[in-house]
């Protein structure tokens, strides 16, 4: 089903913008958000020509063919890491919601189906004088894309070439954002960190950031991921850090 204003107003109850098309999501709901958005208000598209994902890559969104949101949160300063963990616990179960069996998180917030990427998440937060006034979770989620033939298609997939049935986006958008609410609600407690953690794919594999070359051994309650290279020093990786799993795994 297309996503459409009087669809959504139907099913969510919280406020919200949509927009056919729009260049970025995260841009959006900044604007809406200097502009006194409430907490959990969220910008939806049906269209996205100039999404962000990380380290500056581009999301595209084809017009009725993925997820495009954007949250508006005001969480407290400490839990700003954690944002990762709620926006990555939810597109996991909403990717087990649809059918699909081999779903796992590659840190810190990369959806991956079948071995791969189904979903991104970028998140971003407002600072004003050195106080954060408020944090953006951008979430893309490939609901129908079609990858076949081009180079994303070795590391991409979509949802509806897992399950193999169509998907109704409008429902779709309506779970992703519940489950959000629910793990959101809990993001101060050690569940969010510990189920975020046993869904981890990038543990004890060997793994490349940079440099650095080891094993991925653990993650601290912020988030940041652990390495022991092969001289045994530790190093640590923040979320803005690009992580590449080689095919060696600890066993």
């Amino acid at each position: 089903m297309t996503i459409s204003q009087t669809l959504l107003e139907r099913v969510l109850s919280r406020p919200f913008k949509y927009l056919d098309q729009v260049n970025s999501t995260n841009d959006t709901a900044k604007a809406w958000l200097a502009a006194g958005a409430p907490e959990g208000a969220v910008v939806i598209a049906g269209a996205q020509t100039r999404g962000r994902g990380r380290h500056g890559r581009s999301w595209h969104t084809p017009p009725d063919a993925a997820l495009a949101l954007s949250l508006i949160l005001k969480p407290p300063e400490a839990f700003l890491p954690r944002l990762n963990m709620v926006a990555a616990l939810s597109v996991y179960d909403l990717a087990r919601k649809c059918g699909c069996k081999n779903v796992a998180i590659k840190w810190p917030n990369d959806i991956l189906v079948d071995g791969k990427k189904a979903s991104g998440v970028l998140t971003e937060t407002v600072w004003e004088g050195g106080d954060s006034v408020g944090a953006i979770v951008g979430i893309g989620v490939n609901v129908r894309i079609d990858f076949e033939g081009s180079a994303l298609s070795v590391t991409a997939i979509s949802l509806e070439d897992v399950v193999e049935r169509r998907l109704d986006r409008v429902q779709l958008t309506e779970f992703l954002l519940s489950r959000f609410d629910y793990w959101y609600r809990r993001i101060a407690t050690p569940t969010v960190f510990r189920e975020w953690r046993a869904r981890l794919v990038t543990l004890n594999q060997t793994i490349a950031i940079d440099e650095v070359k080891g094993v991925a051994f653990d993650v601290t309650a912020e988030g940041a991921l652990l390495i022991r290279d092969a001289n045994g020093r530790v190093h640590q990786a923040q979320a803005g850090d690009p992580v590449v799993m080689t095919e060696e795994r600890v066993r």
